[in-house]
């Protein structure tokens, strides 16, 4: 899908809430020649193959330096894939190494701060920007002079994202609305947000401001009554039926954020709680069994493999699998 002359998306059809629509890829720079790709999917088939498709296809291009927004596995999976695969260079957040700890090629890796610039063909300039709050080392991609932001899930095409850390996410989200030109907003998962007739793009990043606004507002009117709650409570209030029930633990964990923010203000105190004791035979059984499972889909994995080879080996040679003797033919 063409964004401008120098950016395209390649949206994944998504099927789970957590993923509004779908998951995207984008690819930046001009067609034909080496690019910067902005994340690259789960590691999984069928993004693979849609990357790879698409390069072949219809962008015509190889990928210089495939690049993240941050370091949660539907993004960053396919980093030594894209390295080995496609021979592209791999970009990482500075502060997300240790987070992406199996996920990273043995070489090959740059690391972006913020303040960075990628500089490609044509006079593109990509500036990188930090904007941690969906994750400690979210990152955001900016081509000024196209009003171009890819936020990851910092921002979202048509919901709003579960929140980690809420001040740092609102000193994010105040950050963006700084921007200067923005006028398209390239989401991790959903559809772009652009200027229309009607709306303009930094509308969106006004709302999100709105939106964690309201949130607090819910959260300190459910505990006016003096009466202690914990997070799940007051989340089944706020949301009700509102939501997927898919979606309830992104909730909570969203109101357990706004907690934390109120607790660090004063505003709000909270009880030690006490965990559950884990009963090392109950731990040990459960880590064996998922052990056991892991090998029988590795196990499966290789088997389709064989079997795939065999059928495609099947088609170089000849039946001799149904014939003792194989029919002959001349003239007559």
């Amino acid at each position: 899908m063409k964004i401008s002359d120098n950016v395209r998306m390649v949206p994944v059809p998504e099927d789970q809430p957590i993923r509004p629509t779908s998951t995207n890829i984008y690819i930046i720079g001009r067609r034909g020649g080496q690019t910067l790709t902005i994340d690259s999917g789960e590691a999984i088939d069928k993004f693979r193959w849609m990357l790879r498709g698409y390069l072949a296809a219809i962008d015509h291009s190889e990928i210089g330096v495939a690049a993240i927004t941050h370091h949660h596995f539907d993004h960053s999976g396919n980093l030594k894939h894209v390295n080995e695969h496609l021979k592209a260079e791999v970009a990482v957040p500075e502060n997300g190494v240790r987070l992406l700890r199996g996920r990273l090629p043995k070489e090959g890796v740059k690391t972006y701060s913020d303040g960075d610039e990628i500089n490609l063909d044509g006079g593109i300039r990509v500036q990188v920007m930090t904007s941690p709050g969906h994750s400690v080392d979210s990152l955001c991609y900016y081509i000024e002079e196209e009003g171009i932001l890819f936020t990851g899930d910092t921002i979202l095409g048509n919901t709003t994202s579960v929140v980690g850390d809420v001040n740092s996410y609102m000193a994010s989200l105040r950050r963006l609305l700084e921007l200067p030109n923005v006028k398209v907003l390239c989401p991790g998962h959903g559809p772009l947000i652009t200027d229309t007739e009607d709306a303009k793009a930094r509308d969106r990043l006004e709302m999100y401001v709105a939106h964690r606004q309201m949130r607090e507002d819910q959260i300190l009117e459910q505990l006016q009554d003096g009466e202690p709650k914990t997070s799940w409570q007051i989340m089944e209030s706020i949301y009700g039926d509102s939501i997927d029930k898919r979606l309830r633990r992104a909730a909570d964990g969203n109101v357990q954020a706004h907690l934390k923010s109120l607790q660090k203000s004063g505003v709000v105190r909270a009880s030690r709680g006490e965990k559950k004791r884990p009963n090392p035979a109950t731990v040990a059984k459960n880590k064996a069994k998922e052990q056991a499972n892991r090998k029988i889909i590795q196990q499966g994995k290789r088997l389709d493999k064989v079997q795939r080879n065999k059928i495609l080996a099947q088609q170089e040679n000849p039946p001799t699998d149904q014939w003792k003797k194989p029919p002959t033919y001349q003239l007559r």
